[in-house]
């Protein structure tokens, strides 16, 4: 059996499509901890990613949000004590603009700006009320180790392309059985709709049927070419709350104010308790016109870049950095 104090990252999910990535990229398999702390609630996935150890754990089934984030959190670190650097890895819903042009599959990981964290959390309701976004609390910015490989990856990205397509598509090729859920789907799946367009209430049928493709409701956009990344990497700024984001109107207004790139659920959860690098693979346009069909591939494109992160950080730097426990009580 497997000694928690051997691990050294802590990688969490929200659902069960990003455990399963998670665990489709891991270079090798653990067996179970021998021992966790006794009133940790987790089931854990160990493995190794490169030359780190890694613990992965997801929320409960059916628990969704920022309090059942904490507690995942929580509980990792009392039966992980030696955990130095966190990823909250998984699924989001992006915020396209003509300043970032945001598409199904792309991946959204969390970066300071203007000084101030990477995620923040809003009240929903002083929203509404008072027709402006308060933010309510910003997540603690990561170890600089991480930051200093986000840089890397950046440059190394700009420079030279990725290759996390490439990354996915291997993956499938060793599990034909994710095929049919996690591989990429067709691009004209993807589509934008005007924000003033509403999915009809109560109506269970596709976009295709019930919204139609009829360009005037559609934000036309110019195909990717050959020397586009693709998926397409955005850093910025991430917006949590304990509500899905299902209003385009709401969306459109919060990028604009804030420059928001991406809505989630979980990772104000962890403002307190498990700072970390938030990296988000795009499902949907945080509007009405949401369905699952991008889920498994951008969960996918998301443990992939997670993993093209870590490769790159060498494991004697892990072990230098500070306990996350004991950045916390200290």
């Amino acid at each position: 059996m497997a000694d928690p104090k051997d691990y050294t990252v802590g990688w969490i999910c929200a659902i069960s499509e990003e455990y399963v990535a998670a665990q489709a990229f891991l270079d090798e398999k653990h067996d179970g901890p021998d021992y966790v702390s006794p009133n940790d609630n987790n089931i854990y996935k160990l493995g190794r990613v490169g030359k780190h150890k890694v613990v992965i754990a997801v929320l409960p089934d059916g628990e969704y949000g920022i309090a059942a984030a904490a507690g995942v959190a929580r509980d990792m670190l009392h039966s992980f004590p030696n955990i130095r650097i966190g990823l909250m890895v998984g699924i989001g819903g992006g915020a396209p603009s003509q300043k970032h042009d945001i598409r199904l599959g792309d991946i959204v990981v969390s970066a300071p700006r203007d000084g101030k964290g990477s995620v923040f959390q809003y009240d929903f309701g002083k929203t509404i009320q008072d027709q402006t976004f308060r933010a309510m609390g910003f997540l603690n910015q990561p170890p600089t180790l991480l930051r200093a490989a986000v840089s890397d990856i950046k440059a190394e990205h700009e420079g030279e392309g990725h290759y996390l397509d490439d990354a996915i598509n291997s993956v499938l090729e060793r599990k034909p059985k994710l095929r049919k859920k996690y591989k990429r789907p067709d691009r004209s799946s993807d589509r934008l709709y005007q924000s003033g367009h509403i999915h009809p209430p109560n109506d269970g049928s596709g976009c295709l049927t019930a919204c139609g493709e009829d360009p005037s409701y559609l934000i036309l956009r110019a195909e990717r070419t050959d020397e586009d990344d693709n998926p397409a990497i955005h850093y910025g700024l991430i917006a949590s709350a304990n509500q899905l984001m299902k209003d385009a109107l709401i969306r459109d207004k919060l990028a604009a104010e804030k420059e928001v790139l991406c809505f989630e659920m979980e990772a104000a959860g962890l403002m307190n308790q498990f700072p970390c690098l938030v990296i988000r693979g795009i499902c949907d346009y945080s509007d009405s016109h949401k369905n699952k069909e991008w889920q498994g591939y951008a969960a996918m494109a998301a443990a992939a870049y997670a993993k093209d992160l870590l490769r790159r950080i060498p494991p004697n730097k892990v072990e230098a950095e500070k306990r996350i426990g004991e950045i916390l009580s200290g």
